[in-house]
């Protein structure tokens, strides 16, 4: 009889993983096997270890490989193989350095045409584990082109899906990456299809008793309106998720295109990366140097990144910094707003917050942009003109109200009837259509994209004088 044990600690190395929940069942032979969910929580990613006896398989491991191995090694196990179940555009995977640690095998489809040393993991293969524990392949497109699926079964029982980016709860994955990583036959149209054929032909197909475990839960980038869970089951995605309705395939695409998150800069770089397998981690960050912020003389073309909150980096910042304070999602944003390829540096309160934001950085990938960190301290920098509410609400039309949202909230939750909606993904680019001639006021929700935003258009457009609400919205709801 199978049974679900929760558990919640941490694990601190190159930021905080949450192992969430160990699946335990037997098989006929009394054999027991494990699965274990890794989440990042930062990235709202999902990896898995399945354990048989002393082996461990591994499915979408993160850039950090260090859970796996204290997992492994806290059950006397080795770790054998792993499975990815796609290119990931969303975060770098640990799987060629897992590989070569641990002389594990690599699996992945061979429409990823991946660059590094692997076996070909397609419809029907088997990886088997012991004489009752398998593990089958099923191709699944529509996030991707090459995005399989793995079924765990136990005497040919299906007893757990590791969907990917394929199926998700209450959802599933975008279907318009590709064609940002020059895959032009890979339209979104054409995978939004493919994943309707997935869904009824492949994932319906399965009993509903089978437990789903996608590689992504509620806040990825990698698909819109994912619940707030850890696991699920078929039966209830079939109940509850809209891509199992009975409707026409044009009506499905049409949905499943409509109103998807902004995509960041950095997706089309790590699907790349991915592709050809990343470095040693480790080995990357401590290669980065801590640098004197007095003595260092900058180019051009560098980027500076100061972390620090919104309010301390208001009051004195070096020149031209660009603020994106160190937060739950400070990897998402720094791969949003920076370019891949770009110089970066970045300006901390200490070296264990930069420390911190260099292993964020690395998850995306960008570890090989970061040229080094400085420390703030007593650095007499630039200060920003302080928001007056009273003067702004006596003559409201004197401004320029500029809502740096999504354009969904925006429109759902409007709080200035003649706010502009530019996107904080988007500002950059737009940039030029901001008024000189009149004080620009920004808002987000919280005052986290605010700050972004205004130190962006002060960077790129110091001649327009703008002021940030920051934390004082709640007040005009």
């Amino acid at each position: 009889m199978n049974r679900r044990i929760f558990i919640n600690q941490s694990l601190l190395f190159l930021g905080a993983v949450a192992c969430n929940q160990v699946f335990a069942g037997k098989t006929a032979n009394g054999e027991t096997f494990l699965i274990k969910q890794f989440e990042d929580t930062g990235l709202a990613h999902f990896s898995y270890a399945i354990l048989v006896k002393d082996k461990i398989v591994l499915i979408d491991p993160a850039r950090n490989p260090q859970p796996y191995y204290d997992f492994a090694s806290a059950n006397n196990a080795e770790i054998v193989s792993i499975i990815e179940t796609h290119l990931h555009a969303d975060f770098v995977s640990s799987h060629l350095e897992i590989s070569q640690f641990k002389k594990a095998k690599v699996y992945a489809s061979k429409l990823a045409k991946a660059n590094y040393k692997h076996h070909n993991f397609d419809e029907g293969d088997l990886i088997s584990l012991s004489a009752d524990i398998k593990l089958k392949a099923i191709n699944t497109p529509g996030h991707s082109p090459d995005s399989i699926s793995v079924i765990l079964q136990n005497k040919a029982k299906d007893v757990a899906v590791f969907s990917g980016d394929s199926l998700l709860f209450g959802s599933v994955g975008r279907p318009d990456l590709r064609e940002y990583s020059g895959e032009l036959a890979t339209e979104r149209k054409k995978l939004a299809g493919q994943m309707y054929d997935t869904i009824h032909q492949k994932f319906a197909k399965l009993a509903n008793d089978v437990l789903v475990y996608p590689a992504h839960g509620a806040g990825s980038l990698c698909g819109s309106s994912i619940r707030n869970v850890k696991e699920s089951t078929i039966g209830y995605e079939k109940a509850h998720n809209f891509a199992f309705q009975n409707i026409p395939k044009e009506q499905f695409v049409e949905t499943l295109l409509k109103d998807q998150p902004h995509i960041p800069q950095y997706f089309p770089y790590d699907v790349e990366l991915n592709r050809k397998g990343a470095r040693v981690v480790s080995k990357a960050l401590l290669a980065i140097p801590f640098l004197k912020l007095t003595t260092h003389n900058f180019k051009p073309e560098e980027i500076i990144v100061d972390i620090r909150t919104p309010d301390v980096f208001a009051s004195s910042h070096f020149p031209g910094s660009i603020n994106i304070a160190e937060s739950s999602k400070f990897e998402t944003w720094l791969g949003t707003i920076i370019k891949p390829e770009q110089k970066i540096y970045l300006i901390a309160n200490s070296e264990s917050e930069l420390k911190t934001a260099f292993a964020k950085a690395s998850k995306i990938g960008y570890d090989s942009f970061i040229k080094g960190g400085f420390v703030y301290g007593n650095y007499a920098g630039e200060s920003f003109t302080k928001f007056d509410k009273d003067k702004f609400l006596s003559a409201k039309n004197d401004y320029f109200i500029l809502d740096v949202r999504t354009a969904k909230e925006a429109s759902e939750d409007k709080i200035f009837s003649n706010a502009v909606n530019i996107p904080l993904s988007e500002l950059q680019e737009e940039i030029n259509n901001l008024p000189k001639n009149k004080p620009v006021i920004v808002h987000c929700a919280s005052g986290f994209r605010s700050a972004i935003g205004i130190s962006i258009i002060k960077n790129l457009a110091p001649n327009i004088e703008v002021y940030d609400i920051g934390g004082e919205i709640g007040k005009y709801r």
